[in-house]
């Protein structure tokens, strides 16, 4: 069976979506990727991420905004969840990875 595919976004790609691509890089399920919607974004979401996945999932509201503006004709077969995480921690902070864990939890199986 193939690997699902998970996209997560931030908007620097330094903090929230970094850990949580990392926390989940090694899922037996999932193969994970992340990127940021901002210009200094470390990676910036492209087109070719949006296609790549199939689950997108956003740490806050404004970023499910900015991609459906700038790839909404992507979008149509992606399922995409707002994580409603705000940028208050650090990469690898132990209180973003257990929020990370159980709103992800709430969506997949982890």
């Amino acid at each position: 069976m193939q690997k699902q595919k998970i996209l997560f976004v931030c908007s620097q790609n330094k903090w929230r979506s970094l850990t949580a691509e990392k926390i989940f890089e090694n899922h037996e399920e999932y193969t994970v990727k992340s990127a940021g919607t901002a210009k200094g974004a470390r990676i910036k979401i492209t087109a070719g991420l949006i296609g790549w996945a199939d689950i997108i999932m956003v740490m806050e509201k404004k970023h499910r905004s900015r991609i459906q503006e700038k790839f909404a004709d992507l979008l149509t077969d992606k399922t995409l969840f707002v994580l409603n995480i705000p940028d208050d921690y650090q990469f690898m902070d132990e209180a973003l990875i257990e929020i990370l864990m159980a709103r992800v939890g709430e969506i997949i199986t982890i």
